[in-house]
């Protein structure tokens, strides 16, 4: 057997890096660690989801990831840029060109329609839209018919996929999504899933989704658990079943 010594593909290079991150809030007695060093690799073009019962440090996590937060040690890169140290304008500019967010709770501007809320980071970052992409994306999400309706005229499954396009319009290195399926019934989370999962398979997109369900990390390539603040698990492609099975051996070890 011979060994291969060619470099990695694009598609399978990490974009995002985090060695030895920890978390304090607080200080002395009454001090809380919500990370306690933790690292790990999100490769390109792949969808990770990350899970742990609640207080495991998921959504600590996500947001020193995105630069949302600074940890009180170690260092995060972003397709190759260590952001750890960043002043504030600088972390705006890397968020604008690297990354993309989906939130439980939409955040779209009630006075906008459909498409100048996914054209909002555009209009933020004084950039033209590419009319080609901008017609694909929305109707790949379903909103073909719906661009022109202000949010309170859309259920809360097309303002997500609003969310959703908002989030890809400006084609992010990573887009991390914080329980993107939370608010909405099995049905709807189910067409959710599936959009960001297209939207790995169909463009390539780099996806971190926290989330609290066994379904929607079976959509993922990969599932990272966190417990306590430490990652604890790590596993490829799995069924609902796998990743509940995880979960329980999680919260048993934690109960011993």
């Amino acid at each position: 057997m011979t060994t291969s010594t060619a470099e990695p593909s694009v598609a399978t290079r990490a974009v995002v890096s985090a060695d030895s991150i920890t978390r304090r809030y607080g200080e002395g007695e009454s001090a809380v660690d919500a990370l306690r060093g933790v690292s790990l690799q999100i490769m390109s073009g792949e969808l990770t989801a990350v899970m742990g019962p609640s207080g495991s440090g998921k959504s600590t996590l996500m947001h020193i990831l995105a630069g949302l937060d600074r940890p009180t040690a170690g260092t995060v890169e972003i397709s190759g840029e260590e952001i750890t140290d960043m002043n504030d304008n600088e972390l705006t500019l890397l968020r604008r060109e690297h990354i993309g967010f989906i939130f439980q709770f939409f955040n779209l501007l009630p006075m906008l329609s459909a498409e100048e809320n996914i054209l909002l980071p555009l209009s933020l970052a004084g950039e033209k839209p590419d009319r080609e992409w901008v017609d694909e994306l929305i109707g790949k999400v379903g909103l073909a018919d719906r661009r022109a309706h202000r949010p309170s005229e859309l259920s809360g499954g097309q303002q997500q996929r609003v969310a959703i396009a908002r989030s890809l319009v400006t084609r992010p290195t990573v887009l991390f999504a914080d329980e993107p399926t939370g608010n909405l019934d099995s049905t709807t989370s189910d067409e959710i899933l599936q959009l960001l999962r297209g939207s790995v398979d169909d463009y390539g997109q780099t996806i971190v989704m926290v989330t609290h369900d066994a379904g929607a990390s079976a959509v993922a390539d990969r599932t990272m658990f966190l417990a306590d603040g430490s990652l604890v698990k790590d596993l490829g492609r799995s069924t609902s079943s796998q990743v509940l099975d995880a979960m329980a051996d999680i919260q048993t070890a934690a109960a011993r």
